[in-house]
């Protein structure tokens, strides 16, 4: 992770919740070849979107568990896997919102994360083809407190809250000093019922503009 991560964080990794979760990871990584994403991506949100420069934040659930496709960034893939279902509503979503389409190679969303989006997962590892098996490991704590430091230490960010787990981290946030957007999850499952529509990027956009701050890229 970048450095004003780590210091910003100082205090949660000296913690013997941090030291657990740790122990539960190095070990998944050394027993369980299935573990995703590789372990040298691991911390790839937090390593390049600096909480310096973080403006967005963008809320996923845990990796996805389809090998080959997470590299450390919520929703992202890389080529040439082709963008799965969620991913494709959300580009599906900004075509529609902006007026063309995002401005990415296939599904890699790394041009957003340098931007100062932090996409950043719940959970950030998973048993390949189990989603959730990573639940309850210690790592719902630790991204609790990736948010809140977004919402202590900056000013004017954007929170892109998508379903209802997402939603629930909305306590986390000072809705006084920050933008909090929430839509439903763009799985197929309810892009429909919330999603399609709800112009996240344009508004996200249009406030980070008015604070004076350069939007993004999307």
């Amino acid at each position: 992770m970048h450095t004003d991560w780590r210091d910003a964080l100082l205090p949660v990794l000296r913690t013997a919740e941090f030291a657990r979760l740790r122990e539960f990871w190095e070990r998944a990584y050394a027993t369980d070849p299935q573990t995703l994403p590789p372990q040298e991506a691991l911390f790839a949100a937090l390593t390049l979107c600096p909480l310096a420069k973080t403006r967005v934040v963008i809320l996923g659930q845990d990796p996805y568990p389809t090998p080959g496709h997470a590299h450390g960034l919520a929703f992202s893939v890389r080529p040439p896997t082709q963008p799965p279902p969620s991913l494709r509503n959300i580009l599906t979503e900004i075509q529609a919102d902006l007026g063309r389409p995002a401005h990415i190679r296939g599904g890699d969303l790394t041009p957003w994360a340098e931007q100062g989006v932090l996409l950043l997962n719940a959970i950030l590892t998973v048993h390949a083809h189990a989603p959730l098996s990573h639940a309850g490991k210690g790592w719902e704590p630790f991204t609790d407190a990736i948010i809140r430091t977004v919402s202590e230490r900056r000013e004017h960010a954007v929170f892109l809250l998508w379903g209802a787990k997402a939603k629930a981290k909305i306590p986390l946030i000072d809705a006084s000093r920050h933008l909090i957007l929430t839509a439903a999850h763009p799985s197929p499952l309810s892009a429909h019922a919330g999603f399609f529509g709800c112009r996240c990027f344009s508004r996200a956009n249009a406030w980070l503009t008015a604070q004076g701050l350069a939007p993004i890229d999307w």
